[in-house]
């Protein structure tokens, strides 16, 4: 389907609303088509839009919005971080699961860039203290990222930092392979976000629990699409992160070339929004989302 306008755009928007799309599936079971829909699924990370929501809050959100899948980014309301106890992890875990939410991931802030060796090994530890909430709560991973190249004098090699980064993702992969879950590493960060540099971190690393989440940069638009940067990454694709999906209508970002080079390798894991603003109140979020879904739902239909 071609580019629509952005009237017929959010034409389509509201009739998919109209249609019951943004409020997900009728609980009767209808068959479908085999290539009726993508295999993966549409989730959310707290930031930003979710930052000040606290558990209960977020979880009614994610129910009355149909969105199943979470990623908890640190340091928000929600409360989900390594601090707490066994008993606090299982209520988490009950929770989530009786909205019939799946906790996808968790979102460290953890970073190996650093030229100080005793930063890294801190992040390293850090990360495993992750890892071990994401085993408690039943989480398939543990988002971690590089970011950016190490400031100060004298300069380091690129090359150098990034066989660093590479390096220190291998005992957060076996901490995570040890625990049942993965590292989902962001392609984040100015020059480490480049898809060339992210796929030679990936090499470094070699570990098996340690892959890539896509992160919808727009350094990985090469000639208005993302296909060259997609099949650089895509054998450690392991995750995703999208943001302002009316960007494909204004040709900013290819979200519909993207989410077709996905379903085109059988991707079946999730698509997560990660929009940079938080909104004025719930009600404004939660609208929000489910206008979301419906721009989802059209740009993921091929």
């Amino acid at each position: 389907m071609s580019s629509l306008s952005r009237r017929n755009f959010l034409q389509a928007a509201a009739a998919t609303a109209a249609a019951g799309l943004i409020a997900g599936p009728t609980t009767t079971p209808v068959a479908a088509a085999p290539d009726s829909g993508p295999k993966f699924q549409l989730g959310i990370v707290t930031y930003n839009v979710a930052a000040k929501w606290d558990l209960p809050t977020l979880l009614k959100v994610l129910t009355d919005t149909k969105i199943g899948n979470v990623e908890f980014r640190t340091t928000h309301a929600h409360g989900v971080e390594p601090s707490l106890s066994s008993s606090q992890r299982q209520d988490v875990k009950k929770r989530c699961a009786d909205a019939g939410v799946r906790i996808w991931g968790l979102g460290s802030v953890c970073e190996f860039q650093s030229r100080d060796k005793s930063e890294v090994e801190k992040n390293i530890e850090d990360c495993k203290q992750f890892v071990g909430l994401a085993h408690d709560l039943g989480a398939k991973g543990v988002k971690v990222r590089p970011n950016a190249l190490p400031r100060g004098a004298p300069p380091i090699p690129v090359e150098k930092t990034l066989e660093q980064i590479g390096k220190a993702l291998i005992p957060c992969g076996k901490a995570a392979a040890d625990a049942g879950v993965e590292i989902f590493v962001e392609v984040h960060g100015q020059t480490t976000q480049n898809s060339p540099n992210m796929k030679k971190i990936m090499e470094h690393c070699g570990h098996p629990a340690v892959g890539v989440c896509w992160n919808s940069n727009g350094t990985d638009v090469v000639k208005g699409s993302v296909a060259e940067s997609f099949k650089m990454l895509v054998p450690w694709l392991k995750s995703c992160h999208i943001n302002d999906l009316y960007k494909d209508e204004l040709g900013v970002y290819p979200y519909r070339e993207l989410f077709r080079l996905m379903r085109g390798v059988g991707y079946d894991r999730v698509t997560l929004c990660e929009v940079g603003r938080t909104p004025g109140s719930v009600q404004d979020g939660t609208e929000m989302l489910k206008y979301y879904r419906a721009l989802w739902t059209e740009l993921t239909r091929g």
